[in-house]
């Protein structure tokens, strides 16, 4: 892997990020993820709640078809 940190997407980050490189700080960016998983968490239960179960179904051959392909 390099030592550059990743460069953020935000304009205002990524200029942050540059003047800090170029007094010489020793910058990190870290995205802030703490919404990310939550909404990873409760999103396939709430899914597959709301889904019938001729549609899991027809899901679930769907994806092994796709895991066979190959």
């Amino acid at each position: 892997m390099t030592d550059k940190p990743k460069r953020p997407r935000d304009t205002n980050q990524l200029a942050h990020m540059i003047a800090g490189i170029a007094t010489g700080e020793d910058v990190k960016h870290e995205p802030d993820t703490s919404g990310q998983r939550k909404g990873g968490l409760k999103g396939g239960k709430s899914r597959s709640e709301r889904l019938t179960p001729e549609e899991r179904s027809e899901i679930a051959k769907k994806a092994a078809k796709a895991r066979w392909v190959k």
